[in-house]
């Protein structure tokens, strides 16, 4: 690639199904934007990082997926106030004397989405599961902290106040907000979904599902016949989409 190019990518482990490649080719034809490129970068293990990075000069910004959300960040030179709020990265801008800096635009999106889903519930939100443990989950904390909701995580290994999956089974009622930051029901695995019971949902729940394909996943289709809000997201992906864009074109 010549020196004109601007390339940018996403970073992960297994990206056949990937979001941002159409979304952002996409973006970069309708604004004719020929020298502007998109590509997936797949490495096994994070260690690949800086050769990937070295062998590809013309790298103007990129994206971090599971499972290298955390992982990432020790290779980085600087982080964003997002990034440190969160403990994660999901965006990464190639700054000036070949400095990395992260940013986290997950912990934008999902609370601009949130707050839009909350302000059209008839019901109030103060109580929240978050289910998994990783890179997302940290963007949903930091929300739920902002937003003064009460949360639990809830994890298939539970460790310190974390919560297990038989645990749910034991309360009387489950709290206002359920959110699966875990890639469980994602494409092509449609038939998983959390182990809750569903049996204890009813309209006074909301279901936020960060998992975005299939639009509607197993957690969300169990939320609604039990009279649940639900949420996928496709809403937040586009938001953080658009935040990675303004970050990666402001000085």
């Amino acid at each position: 690639m010549t020196s004109e190019i601007k390339l940018f990518g996403l970073l992960g482990k297994t990206l056949s199904h990937s979001f941002s490649k159409k979304y952002f080719s996409k973006k970069f034809q309708d604004l004719k934007l020929s020298t502007h490129h998109f590509e997936l970068f797949e490495i096994e293990n994070i260690d690949k990082f800086p050769k990937l990075i070295s062998e590809n000069p013309n790298l103007v910004g990129m994206n971090v997926t599971i499972p290298y959300k955390e992982q990432v960040m020790k290779y980085l030179n600087e982080l964003d106030d997002s990034a440190q709020k969160v403990g994660a990265v999901n965006v990464i801008k190639f700054m000036p004397n070949n400095k990395l800096k992260g940013y986290n635009s997950d912990y934008y999106g999902f609370k601009t989405s949130l707050e839009f889903e909350i302000s059209n519930f008839k019901f109030d939100v103060h109580t929240a599961l978050i289910l998994g443990t990783g890179g997302a989950s940290k963007a949903v904390k930091a929300t739920l902290e902002d937003l003064n909701i009460t949360y639990q995580f809830v994890s298939r290994t539970p460790s310190n106040n974390e919560l297990s999956y038989t645990d749910l089974k034991k309360l009387d009622q489950l709290p206002h907000l359920i959110v699966n930051s875990s890639p469980l029901g994602t494409y092509p695995n449609i038939n998983e979904c959390p182990d809750l019971p569903y049996d204890k949902i009813t309209e006074k729940n909301m279901l936020f599902d960060l998992v975005y394909n299939p639009e509607e996943t197993l957690f969300m289709k169990k939320g609604k016949e039990n009279g649940a809000k639900v949420q996928n997201g496709l809403d937040m992906l586009h938001l953080q989409a658009e935040k990675a864009w303004e970050i990666w074109n402001g000085k």
